[in-house]
């Protein structure tokens, strides 16, 4: 029977069952034990498409690593703490902003040489290794090729081509692959553990794309469904010229809106914060001096999330371009009368009628127009300039 903790992961049994008999491989060596060889390693690389559960499945494994009984129970406290990101060898790593720096790295690294404080393992968590610079990627490798003895890395990325993490690193790593979770076990969890009513589990989970993050924000908030609409209203709707640039606007200010509400009240809080850390707003003696050295940290704290606040609105509009580029993808099933599974179910009536009056050429334009817009500004293509063009091949075909 799977560990409580596994739970946490969607209808990937096949990588649980490796994460799993690592873990109680890991438990064995802390204990002293006789292990099979390989069955644990110092640094793991697990893959997956969006949605798939790379993190949960880092998280869940550190979780399991720091078990005080050695399964995974969940309960307790060092199963407990990993997995809600409080636990003093767990570390994760986030980038707020485009990447990872190598100064960060170097930071990490140093750290990640101690030995446990509290925990059976020193834990890394890197959640996009693809955002890894060259200098970080440089610093962690030298990390990886010597290791201390108990500390393990963990890395995320969308795949393990070089392009996302280099093969020196990969070389180095166990690769874990998940899946795009089924709709059934996605609808299951939303319903079991989220509480959503039957009926909305099942649709979002018919057309999230196999992202579990994304299913469960269209089934529990009615501006994510909304956006989702009017993108989809997108390809029927270029009808007159100037409906390019309207399209291309509410595309960009979508994104800009969603970035906007997702930080301003962390932006400010991490602000307060920083003042208060630095003694602005006291009294007496140094009052000046404490103001000033609290609006430097300030400025500094801010270009950070500026970053961040770019990189949210370079996510929210590729999610945005996504949901397009399936769209189109449906209109090619359609057409092709293959009886792949639409992406967009919902929609079906729409896809149709773009069936019957496109050619399968002009569809395949347009998708790979929506699929070009993504690379660009993945390459840092101005947003605004990507879009439009992308919008007037769409409308043209």
């Amino acid at each position: 029977m799977t560990a409580p903790v596994w739970s946490q992961l969607v209808g990937q049994e096949p990588a649980i069952e490796v994460l799993s008999a690592a873990a109680e491989s890991a438990a064995s060596l802390v204990a002293g034990d006789t292990v099979e060889a390989g069955a644990m390693t110092h640094a793991w690389l697990l893959t997956g498409p969006p949605g798939s559960g790379r993190s949960v499945a880092a998280r869940t494994f550190a979780a399991a690593l720091q078990c005080m009984i050695g399964t995974g129970c969940g309960q307790c406290p060092g199963c407990r703490t990993a997995l809600s990101g409080t636990h003093a060898d767990v570390r994760l790593v986030v980038p707020e902003g485009l990447s990872i720096s190598v100064a960060e790295m170097r930071s990490l690294v140093q750290s990640a040489a101690r030995r446990p404080s509290t925990g059976r393992w020193q834990v890394v968590i890197i959640e996009d290794a693809d955002r890894l610079t060259e200098g970080a990627a440089n610093a962690l490798l030298k990390a990886v090729e010597e290791p201390p003895a108990r500390t393990v890395f963990l890395l995320c990325a969308p795949s393990d081509h070089p392009e996302d993490v280099s093969v020196t690193i990969r070389s180095r790593c166990r690769l874990v692959t998940l899946r795009t979770p089924p709709p059934d076990a996605i609808a299951r969890v939303l319903a079991e553990r989220d509480g959503v009513p039957a009926d909305r589990a099942e649709w979002a989970a018919s057309v999230c794309g196999g992202h579990v993050g994304r299913a469960r924000r269209l089934a529990t908030d009615e501006n994510a469904r909304l956006r989702r609409a009017a993108v989809l209203r997108i390809p029927l709707g270029l009808r007159r010229p100037s409906d390019v640039f309207a399209s291309a606007d509410e595309l960009i200010k979508t994104a800009e809106v969603d970035a906007s509400e997702e930080s301003k009240a962390r932006d400010e809080n991490e602000q307060e914060a920083v003042r208060t850390a630095m003694g602005s707003g006291g009294t007496g003696k140094g009052v000046a001096s404490a103001k000033r050295s609290a609006d430097a940290a300030v400025r500094q704290l801010e270009k950070k999330q500026k970053s961040r606040a770019t990189r949210t609105q370079r996510d929210t509009l590729d999610l945005a371009l996504v949901d397009l580029a399936a769209f189109y993808r449906d209109v090619l099933v359609t057409s092709s009368r293959s009886g792949a599974r639409l992406i967009h179910p919902d929609h079906a009536e729409q896809s149709a009628k773009a069936a019957a009056e496109w050619s399968a050429e002009s569809t395949l334009r347009r998708l790979e127009a929506v699929l070009e817009c993504r690379e660009a500004i993945g390459l840092n293509v101005k947003p605004r300039i990507a879009v439009e063009a992308m919008v007037t091949t769409l409308r043209q075909g």
